[in-house]
């Protein structure tokens, strides 16, 4: 009687071993946070390949209305996700994710391209750190928000990408209501959390410089690429390299 008590006793701490060992496991949520005229989908290939790996993916659509609102689009796929989340972050996903990051479920934040601001500064005050780019040339409002002209995707925002390509950025693009350039950052994630940071040598829409300033300052983990603005769509393979990396670190 006791041999079998010993031995169902000794079954269930396996079982329970084995439970908490694929908890220990599992892989983290991805969440794509994109940036001002692109949308969810630039980032079909890598949430493709990370679904194929068997990582859970979700691609936040921002309304790009303010920092507070987009933040609480990223903060419903947070609540959503099960476990670990890594935030990737494009452009001005950037600014979203260094104020969604501060969420305990959020283990690594992943900055594209993008903006890291501290304290207090708003997309307009980091960019005086480097020189101004030839962006503001290729910019329309219209009904209080900012669009970006067919010649301004070829031009300054999807460089090298096929005509093909960039008419369909064109075509999908979320223009920014106009006061997000001015919106003032919280408390910034990257300061209490892993960071990783790729460089766009060949950026026309943020300064490769200023990408540089801000990926120094957060201590991340940088990498550069030759890529244009948009290097989920032209650099796919290098940048899901990166998010991988962050994904399998020792949180």
């Amino acid at each position: 009687m006791k041999t079998l008590k010993f031995k169902i006793m000794l079954l269930l701490s396996l079982i329970v071993g084995a439970g908490a060992e694929a908890q220990t496991t599992e892989k983290p949520t991805i969440i794509f946070v994109h940036g001002i005229w692109a949308d969810g989908s630039c980032f079909t290939s890598q949430i493709e390949a990370l679904q194929a790996r068997g990582y859970h993916v979700m691609s936040v659509q921002n309304p790009v209305a303010s920092i507070d609102e987009d933040a609480a689009a990223v903060q419903r796929a947070i609540d959503l996700a099960k476990g670990k989340v890594i935030l990737v972050g494009h452009s001005w996903g950037g600014m979203v994710i260094t104020k969604a990051g501060n969420d305990p479920k959020v283990v690594g934040l992943v900055y594209l391209a993008a903006y890291g601001p501290d304290a207090g500064e708003s997309l307009a005050e980091v960019s005086k750190n480097a020189p101004q780019t030839e962006l503001t040339k290729y910019l329309v409002a219209q009904g209080g928000s900012v669009f970006i002209t067919k010649e301004g995707v070829k031009k300054a925002f999807a460089v090298d990408l096929s005509p093909k390509m960039q008419a369909v950025v064109y075509a999908t693009q979320t223009p920014a209501v106009h006061t997000v350039f001015d919106d003032k950052s919280g408390d910034p994630a990257w300061k209490h959390k892993p960071t990783w940071f790729i460089v766009a040598q060949n950026d026309k829409t943020i300064h490769p410089d200023l990408e540089r300033f801000m990926a120094k300052r957060m201590k991340a983990k940088t990498i550069e690429i030759p890529s244009s603005h948009v290097m989920m769509l032209s650099h796919p393979t290098e940048v899901l390299k990166v998010i991988e990396e962050a994904a399998n670190h020792k949180y």
